[in-house]
């Protein structure tokens, strides 16, 4: 009987991780095979020199240069040889290819790849490609990167590739926007709020004193999260609640920041920033500085801000109706049509799903308006001239026997006072309107606002006026406040720690 041999075959080399990726599939199969070969001999020789991992034995090693294999080569910079004459942008490719977190460590490789690959297009590349879009991460990498006051601070150039490590490595955050009728909140790094409640300001009973409600809204929100306080830093959005410049509403609008700053370091939060509603719907536009109008739940405010700070000396106009209001006024009109429903939520549906505003109110009247939806579980509504008649409560109130100047007056009337003001010499920062809040999500309240504050100013100030639609529909704040919170200086510039707190003087808190 023949003996078998006791040679064994050689063992075929593992392959390299990535090399099986139909990215690198497609590109082996558009290239020239010699090409390809050599792409795949560098894809190798990256996985060896990053990873410390041989995908072949040097033996097996194609011979286009020598293989590198005592110490000496590895604590050196690396010279690829021939395969320094890649095409750089087939080198980028490979790149795109490996990912960003192995294409920072590929900068090992050789000074010529550290070059190439601290270059901003790729990292473009990959800020373009990931969950944010690319437009709010300039916004907030360049806009946002310190407090209004503090904008000496972190002014020097950062490359695309530290913002993208230092963004990578910002902590989630918990985000809780405190709005007039319900509150919004939810993770940071999450595409929407992932919950609501009533708002802070009027959470359980009103008459037990603030810090305890305070302290129970927030324990109520942290158990509907599942997460412990210690775990996360939070940002929370404070509602325009005291509007006037007197000394006494300086010292409400203290009292509720240094309220909410005591009752979450009470419970052991790591850091805490609180930032002005307004301001926040205003960086979810992508701008720091312009008019905010906030249709709230019961009031109505409009809100200057500058450099991302509320202007109190130049006027805060407040309309005393809110959405509460409107929701009732349209109540009332399909009352009158003996219209039956069930609840104000079927209201707020229909009016979400079938009112606008007129952009002429009056011929509006003459046509033929009728719309139709449907409610679950309560029928086909419909509608006419009610859709536009509740929307223009907004502008002439007292068809809803509301005493109230309308929404174009009062922003006006903001707009003329930045004008004569003397915050800068810069006339434009006040000629952007941004919307905010659930009611302003109307369709045509864009395109009436502007067209009614063309009327009222003259041209001089109304030239270069921009009423811009809310970004982010009634989470309009919620999402400002994310934005600020995955800034790549979020914790160091924007947030204040418990020893912080404990140090700081109580007229300066942040």
């Amino acid at each position: 009987m023949r003996r078998r041999s006791s040679i064994r075959a050689p063992v075929a080399p593992p392959p390299a991780p990535f090399l099986d990726h139909p990215a690198f599939s497609y590109l082996r199969h558009v290239l020239p095979w010699r090409v390809s070969q050599v792409v795949e001999i560098l894809l190798a020789l990256v996985v060896r020199k990053v990873w410390g991992y041989d995908p072949y034995l040097s033996e097996t090693a194609p011979s286009l240069g020598r293989w590198p294999v005592s110490a000496h080569d590895y604590q050196q910079p690396l010279s690829l040889g021939d395969l320094d004459r890649l095409p750089t942008d087939v080198i980028v490719l490979i790149l795109k290819l490996l990912g960003s977190k192995e294409a920072a460590r590929s900068s090992l490789v050789c000074s010529s790849w550290r070059v190439l690959v601290s270059d901003n297009r790729l990292w473009i590349f990959f800020l373009k490609h990931g969950k944010e879009p690319f437009e709010t991460v300039v916004f907030a990498e360049t806009q946002l990167r310190s407090r209004p006051m503090m904008y000496s601070l972190y002014s020097h150039q950062m490359s695309f590739m530290n913002i993208f490590a230092r963004r990578a490595m910002v902590p989630g955050s918990i985000v809780v926007d405190g709005g007039s009728g319900y509150c919004k909140y939810g993770w940071s790094k999450y595409a929407a709020p992932s919950g609501r409640c009533a708002t802070f300001v009027e959470f359980g009973n009103l008459e037990t004193p603030m810090h305890a409600r305070f302290r129970y809204f927030f324990s109520t929100v942290y158990s509907r999260m599942q997460v412990r306080s210690t775990s996360h830093p939070i940002i929370v959005s404070l509602p325009i609640c005291h509007t006037e410049d007197t000394e006494a509403a300086q010292m409400s609008r203290r009292q509720l920041r240094e309220a909410i700053y005591s009752v979450l370091f009470d419970m052991n939060a790591p850091a805490v920033c609180a930032v002005d509603q307004a301001v926040l719907a205003l960086y979810a536009a992508r701008r720091t500085s312009g008019i905010v109008v906030n249709i709230g739940f019961n009031v109505t405010s409009v809100v200057p801000v500058f450099r991302g700070e509320v202007i109190y000396e130049l006027g805060v106009e407040v309309l005393r109706f809110g959405a509460s209001k409107i929701t009732t006024f349209l109540k009332e009109l399909m009352q009158q049509r003996n219209i039956n429903f069930q609840s104000l939520y079927t209201i707020r549906t229909i009016k979400e799903k079938l009112c606008y505003v007129a952009t002429d109110y009056d011929a509006e009247l003459l046509k033929d308006t009728k719309g139709s939806c449907e409610v679950a579980s309560e029928g086909l509504f419909t509608l006419a001239k009610e859709r536009f008649q509740t929307g223009e409560v907004l502008f002439q109130p007292h068809i809803a026997r509301v005493h109230s100047r309308g929404l174009h007056e009062a922003v006006a009337q903001c707009i003329d006072h930045c004008f004569s003001s003397e915050v800068t010499n810069d006339d434009g920062w006040y000629k952007t309107v941004v919307l905010a809040g659930g009611t302003s999500c109307l369709p045509g309240l864009p395109e009436r606002l502007d067209k009614e504050l063309r009327k009222l100013l003259p041209r001089q100030i109304s030239e270069g006026i921009k009423v811009i639609p809310p970004p982010n529909g009634a989470d309009s704040a919620w999402f400002g406040a994310k934005i600020l919170s995955n800034v790549s200086t979020f914790c160091d510039a924007w947030c204040i720690t418990r020893d912080q707190f404990a140090q700081k003087p109580r007229r300066n808190i942040w």
